[in-house]
């Protein structure tokens, strides 16, 4: 007899989080532009740890608990009283190493406080960055799986998508996929491995459009660059740690 698989689902938008069993599952919250990218940037170089937040007012507050380094941006701009923005190139390694960073974002960090409230035990973030330590770690814990797309403002973005479908590219052997989001993210994938950068700037891409306004085309690519900083950032007590 076949051994029984676990399951995975594809969330496309936190709207639609509430449509699944997430309290026995691992859950993957994926926000490519830029939160998840930075968190796993910031940790591979040498921080303690990351504070995710959903507020402002949180992130101020946990700032000078921790004399850590506060960072945010709401609609891909630095928030005013923060010191910092989401972009990966800001946590270089001798301006994070051995600090805390506590940060909140448009869509990346309230999403995982949205899988917390729902009941979610087994949190990690993934994006490019570190998708290899995302992989090798869902395929070695052979439980559910929930892939949750961070989105923006609830609308389903195509970068997240991607990740989602090549994450499934690499898992989905070891998992029983009865999902159309997850059919989805993987056929788009498979047309736009190749070249995601040249993917997501001709497909018009609404994140591409509103970052490149802002001059970060950079941030861009590197964010979609494979294994740029694979470590897995594993959620517990507040707090995102190498796990």
């Amino acid at each position: 007899m076949a051994d029984h698989k676990p399951t995975l689902y594809t969330v496309l938008s936190p709207a639609l989080l509430n449509l699944y069993d997430i309290d026995n599952a691992i859950v993957v919250i994926i926000d490519v532009l830029r939160a998840t990218s930075t968190i796993p940037t910031a940790l591979y170089n040498g921080a303690t740890c990351v504070m995710p937040v959903d507020s402002v007012e949180r992130c101020i507050e946990l700032g000078k608990a921790t004399n850590g380094i506060t960072a945010g941006e709401r609609e891909g701009k630095v928030i005013e009283g923060l010191q910092h923005g989401n972009s990966p190139f800001e946590y270089y390694p001798e301006f994070i190493k051995d600090k805390v960073l506590v940060l909140t974002t448009t869509n990346g960090t309230k999403l995982l406080h949205m899988a917390l409230e729902r009941g979610a035990k087994n949190i990690v973030t993934g994006s490019f960055a570190n998708l290899s330590a995302v992989v090798d770690y869902l395929i070695s814990q052979k439980q559910n799986v929930i892939l949750a797309c961070a989105a923006w403002k609830n609308k389903i973005n195509i970068e997240d998508t991607l990740f989602a479908g090549a994450v499934i590219n690499k898992v989905k052997a070891h998992f029983d996929i009865n999902c159309d989001s997850s059919v989805i993210a993987d056929a788009l994938y498979n047309e736009a491995k190749d070249d995601l950068y040249a993917f997501i700037k001709n497909k018009k891409a609404s994140h591409y459009i509103r970052l490149s306004g802002y001059g970060l085309e950079k941030d861009i690519q590197h964010c979609l660059i494979p294994d740029t900083a694979n470590i897995l950032p594993l959620y517990g007590d507040g707090k995102l740690c190498i796990g």
